[in-house]
């Protein structure tokens, strides 16, 4: 049994565990790494990046068939969807160096290509070698939560990690969980040639904005994709090559099934208990990502148990990196973290929506809104559909929704805003080049002060005062 000391020790080599092992690193500690399945963890295998190559490849069958508006003839593309997932290899190929063994061993990282697990508080066991770290970091993200269903054990069926390795594109394609994942492989699919059914327990992208969701479902509903709502699966069946899925809103029959309910945490085979580490869906820890009984281990990421994102994990490495290598007090937010659906039109959100921040601020909260109709951008490329929300508590966002063309891009001016405690005059204090789509935040923060003055008496007074008698 080879054995190894260290000053941190980091489990699982995805985004967050990445970050922490190339941050350290550098900066001087002793680092190992374990992964035992692939580097880059699931957003470059499984998740953000094959997602967004596939999204990309609909996009542009999409585009084919919709060019009448803007005087182009439109034509019924001839997709070939093993290509397709070709370009979606290829994407993850082109990033995969980044995220290599042989990079990060070049930072002076130790990676083992083996899965790890406790053996007492400040040791874990990754194969055949043992090693004690004064620092144990846990960045063992999530993978499909595949709930219980009556028959689910009895047929074939897809989750993200294998959905982008199949070759034959899906006759017509059952999709169980109207999520963001869910959604975004639905309009993926839809645009690509497959028949496709949303089935749904409660409401399509329920956790967002409802006037925002409602402006994406309606574009997917407008565009052939089935979304079912409100019906919960109670069983699921397969014969003849074909896979039924009976819910308390009725059965639907497809060629082939996608589950994509939500994520479960990687924690199950880590042993935490021999580490004495807290857990119950993922691991307890303080507002410095500490493990609340074991104050020599960390989590991050989905581990954490917070907000399920790549550019979270990121985050918290950062946070994580600062009290571990320097002894810094540092805590992580979620007050300034942005989140985007990639459909289309795109849904971004950060901080409360609009009935969130109402329930928690009541008429302190100011909404300040603009719509891309009326941004001279959208309506010359003919991306009308959409709205900016800003929620607004003294002077200052607190929140903002954001649906339409590039909602993604545009909403990082709010994070920016949110992060630094930044008022809406300093928004409207920008000026973005015209025309821009990124004109609508500037607008959003303009229509927070159009009441304020030229809706005032006040200013109105003033303004008259010194037109009389200001020389």
């Amino acid at each position: 049994m080879d054995r190894i000391k260290t000053d941190v020790l980091v489990i699982g080599a995805g985004s967050g565990g990445l970050s922490v092992a190339a941050g350290a690193s550098q900066m001087g500690a002793k680092v190992v790494m374990l992964e035992g399945h692939k580097m880059g963890g699931d957003c470059l295998n499984f998740g953000c990046v094959p997602s967004k190559a596939l999204l990309a490849a609909g996009k542009q069958a999409y585009v084919m068939k919709t060019g009448n508006a803007l005087g182009v003839a439109a034509h019924t593309p001839n997709v070939d969807y093993a290509a397709a997932k070709d370009h979606v290899q290829k994407v993850i190929a082109t990033i995969e160096p980044n995220d290599s063994q042989e990079r990060f061993e070049g930072f002076g990282v130790r990676v083992i290509r083996e899965f790890g697990r406790f053996i007492s508080p400040t040791e874990v066991q990754a194969g055949d070698t043992v090693i004690e770290a004064r620092r144990i970091v846990i960045a063992t993200g999530s993978r499909p939560f595949v709930p219980p269903i009556p028959g689910i054990d009895t047929v074939t069926y897809f989750t993200n990690e294998n959905i982008f390795d199949l070759r034959e594109k899906p006759d017509h394609l059952l999709i169980v969980g109207g999520g963001p994942i869910g959604m975004e492989m639905a309009q993926a699919h839809i645009r690509l040639g497959s028949k496709v059914t949303v089935i749904e327990g409660m409401k399509a992208l329920g956790r967002n904005d409802p006037e925002a969701a409602a402006i994406v479902v309606d574009q997917m509903r407008s565009e052939g994709v089935e979304i079912i709502e409100d019906a919960m699966a109670e069983d699921i069946s397969e014969a003849g090559g074909q896979i039924t899925v009976k819910t308390s809103a009725g059965s639907f029959t497809g060629s082939h099934l996608l589950m994509a309910v939500g994520r479960k945490v990687n924690i199950d085979t880590l042993d935490l208990e021999k580490g004495n580490v807290d857990h119950d869906r993922a691991v307890k820890v303080d507002a410095g990502l500490r493990s609340v009984s074991n104050r020599k281990v960390y989590a991050i990421g989905d581990a954490s148990g917070g907000l399920q994102f790549t550019h979270v994990a990121g985050y918290h490495a950062g946070v994580i990196v600062r009290s571990m290598l320097f002894g810094l007090p540092s805590k992580a937010k979620t007050s300034h973290i942005p989140w985007v659906t990639y459909s289309d039109p795109e849904l971004a959100q950060i901080g409360p929506t609009e009935a969130q921040a109402r329930e928690t601020h009541g008429n302190a909260v100011t909404v300040a809104r603009f719509d891309y109709h009326e941004n001279d951008r959208a309506i010359a490329t003919g991306k009308t559909a959409g709205f900016i929300k800003v929620m607004v508590v003294k002077g200052k966002p607190i929140g903002a929704t954001i649906v339409g063309e590039a909602a993604g891009e545009l909403i990082g001016i709010w994070a920016l805003a949110i992060a630094n405690g930044l008022k809406m005059s300093a928004v409207a204090a920008m000026v973005a080049p015209y025309p821009t789509l990124g004109e609508v935040n500037k607008r959003a923060a303009g229509a927070y002060f159009t009441p304020k003055l030229f809706d005032n008496p006040t200013v109105k007074r003033v303004v008259g005062f010194v037109q009389r008698y200001l020389p």
